[in-house]
């Protein structure tokens, strides 16, 4: 059975955060599913399709990792494509408490999926989508914290 892994996310935008725990986890699975979750509730400073024009970008030279978009609940996507594992960043003890809980609901919903947790290199532990956002809206240069190649404006 392939091992099949999602890595969830608004990626509203991809960070350099992100793209590192990607490229980290590379070697631990068959195929990593980099999966926009669709939530017509939020707020998106970015549109769909210009964070998967991005995460293609961003991923193309990995072979091993795809992207998608999804409605619903992670782990009913994740049984619809038979991924087992799902991918996740930890950057503090906050993102561990809330994490932890999240896991735990998905391996129940999910019918035995299991999460997988990296923990952020020390040079992105700061960096998040959100914080990138701000320094955007407020006409800051984001590159720092993008993955090389991308330039990113508000839409």
């Amino acid at each position: 059975m392939r091992k099949i892994a999602v890595f969830p996310g608004s990626f509203d935008p991809i960070t350099t955060g992100h793209f590192d725990l990607v490229q980290r986890a590379i070697p631990l699975f068959d195929e990593i599913v980099v999966a926009i979750g669709v939530n017509s509730q939020k707020k998106y400073l970015f549109s769909l399709e210009q964070r998967q024009a991005w995460l293609k970008q961003v991923f193309e030279p990995f072979p091993s990792v795809r992207v998608d978009t999804f409605d619903g609940l992670t782990a009913h996507f994740c049984n619809e494509i038979g991924a087992r594992y799902l991918l996740r960043g930890l950057r503090n003890a906050s993102d561990f408490d809330y994490e932890k809980t999240i896991s735990q609901l998905n391996n129940i919903v999910g019918q035995g999926i299991e999460t997988v947790f990296l923990i952020s290199q020390p040079a992105y532990s700061h960096i998040s989508s959100t914080i990138v956002r701000e320094i955007i809206k407020g006409g800051g240069d984001a590159s720092p914290f993008l993955p090389t190649g991308l330039e990113l404006k508000s839409e």
